[in-house]
């Protein structure tokens, strides 16, 4: 069997779905990404429309890595909390590799994006516990033990204060509530406080879009752990998609 050297990986996020083909070897980007806006409403046919669209966009042929946002087994969807509630339980690995032509591997979003900063980017050759949390929509994580996933965590979802974490904390609050960066960050700093108490990680990696604006908020955090943005920004899903999709990294 050849080796598989790139790969395509696409990232469902709850307002957009980006693309790109990946260089598995480094990590890099071997096209600039295409990004196409999240259906409404995000029912499985229409966003597996726009999965065909992506694809069709490249002309890409061979394996392909798509992101969720939810709990995903076996390529199977067991939640849905920022899409459609139509997909709960529907065979994602299937309904994508029939709309692209090509066979397809689903994973949880965050998941995909800690692969991705743990094989090239701020996780890379870290021992110990390291989360990594997505700040966008909701917040979305990834646990990682000595470099080995823990999938499907969804520690966005932790109660805190008798509310879910990313109604308060997420990214997409920031604006919706128009707070400063400095109120945002201590929101954030709450969070943060509960999953070190929680989880004593060595490391946590913040990526989403917000990481690319670390220097505005980062700096008003303080918590008992090392604290780092995503080396890929907002390109770790599209990466983490693309190692899952060539099976470089298996997820349950």
């Amino acid at each position: 069997m050849p080796l598989v050297t790139r790969s395509f990986g696409i990232d469902i996020g709850g307002s957009g779905m980006k693309a790109a083909p990946v260089d598995l070897a480094t990590g890099e980007l071997t096209d600039e990404r295409f990004k196409i806006l999240t259906p409404k409403p995000s029912t499985p046919d229409r966003m597996a429309g726009v999965v065909a669209e992506l694809v069709d966009h490249f002309a890409w042929k061979g394996p392909v890595g798509v992101t969720f946002p939810g709990v995903v087994r076996h390529g199977v969807i067991y939640s849905a909390a920022n899409v459609d509630s139509s997909w709960i339980g529907t065979d994602a690995d299937a309904l994508f590799s029939k709309a692209a032509g090509e066979e397809v591997h689903v994973v949880n979003d965050a998941d995909a994006a800690g692969l991705a900063e743990v094989r090239y980017g701020a996780g890379r050759d870290r021992a110990g516990v390291v989360i990594v949390l997505t700040f966008g929509t909701g917040i979305g994580s990834g646990l990682f033990t000595h470099g080995i996933l823990v999938p499907n965590t969804e520690l966005g979802h932790l109660e805190i204060d008798g509310h879910d974490a990313e109604h308060r904390a997420a990214a997409i609050v920031h604006d919706r509530e128009g707070l400063s960066w400095k109120e945002w960050a201590k929101r954030v700093e709450h969070y943060l406080t509960t999953v070190v108490k929680l989880f004593s990680p060595d490391l946590i990696i913040v990526g989403g879009g917000v990481s690319r604006k670390s220097d505005k908020w980062l700096p008003y955090i303080d918590v008992d752990t090392e604290l780092v943005p995503a080396a890929l920004s907002n390109e770790a899903g599209i990466v983490g998609a693309a190692l899952v999709g060539a099976a470089a990294e298996p997820v349950v």
